[in-house]
């Protein structure tokens, strides 16, 4: 067992009960329910203390006062008759359970408000930040003399920026981040740690967490009896304004035209995205997604995590598909599907409960068998 620390004593560094007590998340400066309530357009009840101070966020189990917490799903709903929270975005239906001294705040979208307002107590934890502390361009980092920086940007040290390559104003380029020859990055992005954007261009506000690789060549081979023949990848990756990419997640440039990743999707970790993919605007691709070649995903379509696409398929528009899905054809606008193939989910769920009741009644009839003749002859 090592030392223990002056500095860091096991009793501080691993207490679990104080989650505000790291240093990772500044203290968040404070804010009036009546601040609040203005921000997330919530129209506070007759007598309730609106010069309420909230100087922080927690779950309804262990707030304190002084805290926001919230509360939409009604799993949680036993906690919010005990929370010691000073406020709650609550539903209207759930709002009678807070106790006393608590103070409601009605919403149609608790989550969503109480998203909002956390996002202005906490602007840093929003996307990457600079991990030196850094403001401008570090004597670490390596800006290349025909890159062009706008005003305001911030690039951590061992970050590499090409010749060529533009950086918007207001953007943060993490330390060991590679913006690779020519590359366009967009205005107030945030490029995370370790992450490299090659044949890219990118619009304003897209984040990209660490480790994200963009614009790689795509898996492109001419196979034969000869042996597979690399076809040279000459696309781009464009991805448009409002973007946020999870760490590790992968997408490759396109072959002979661009990937895109439409304004305002969303994708997660450990996503990969192949050549000439077309993902539409305010799509959810959730974790370990993997998406072939020149496949298209219209507007607000969902993957869940694990799904797959085969290539050159077409999903449309508004259509979901759940976790662990296979997509083998295309699928009709505003679906919900799963299974491998993916099909409709009534359908499938249909299926699963007459696979389950062909099993049972093997099984009774197994045991019925049995029970006549004294021996198994099923």
């Amino acid at each position: 067992r090592p030392p223990r620390s002056t500095l860091f004593p096991y009793t501080t560094l691993f207490r679990s009960q104080d989650m505000s007590a790291p240093a990772f998340y500044p203290k968040p400066g404070p804010m009036t329910v009546a601040e609040i309530a203005a921000k997330a357009g919530v129209v506070l009840a007759e007598g309730v203390d609106a010069a309420a101070v909230i100087t922080g966020v927690a779950p309804l189990e262990s707030a304190r006062r002084g805290d926001l917490s919230f509360l939409e799903n009604v799993a949680y709903a036993d906690a919010a008759a005990t929370t010691a929270a000073s406020a709650c975005f609550i539903a209207a239906k759930f709002a009678a359970r807070l106790p006393a001294g608590v103070i409601a705040l009605v919403s149609p979208e608790p989550y969503r408000a109480f998203a909002k307002v956390a996002g202005i107590l906490y602007p840093t934890l929003l996307k990457p930040v600079s991990a030196f502390g850094a403001v401008g361009v570090s004597p670490g980092a390596h800006v290349h003399p025909e890159a062009r920086l706008e005003e305001n940007v911030t690039v951590d040290p061992g970050a590499v920026i090409g010749p060529g390559a533009e950086v918007g104003a207001g953007s943060v380029v993490c330390a060991g981040a590679v913006i690779g020859p020519s590359v366009k990055v967009g205005r107030g992005c945030s490029i995370g740690a370790g992450a490299s954007l090659l044949h890219s261009v990118l619009g304003n506000r897209v984040i990209v967490h660490p480790g994200v690789r963009l614009g790689q060549d795509g898996f492109g081979f001419a196979m034969g009896a000869k042996g597979h023949l690399k076809v040279p990848q000459i696309g781009r990756v464009i991805v448009q304004d409002d973007v946020e990419i999870g760490a590790n997640t992968t997408i490759d440039r396109g072959t002979t035209r661009d990937t895109v990743i439409g304004e305002g999707t969303k994708i997660d970790n450990l996503v990969q995205i192949a050549h000439n993919v077309s993902v539409g605007r305010h799509c959810v691709i959730v974790s370990q997604v993997g998406i072939s070649g020149s496949a298209v995903l219209e507007d607000y379509v969902v993957l869940g995590g694990q799904a797959g696409v085969v290539g050159h398929v077409r999903i449309g528009m508004g259509a979901q598909v759940g976790a662990k899905s296979g997509v083998m054809h295309d699928l009709a606008a505003g679906g919900r599907y799963l299974g491998a193939p993916a099909k409709d989910a009534r359908q499938t769920m249909r299926e699963v409960a007459a696979l389950a009741r062909l099993v049972e009644k093997g099984k009774s009839g197994k045991a019925e068998t049995k029970g006549r003749d004294g021996e198994d002859k099923a």
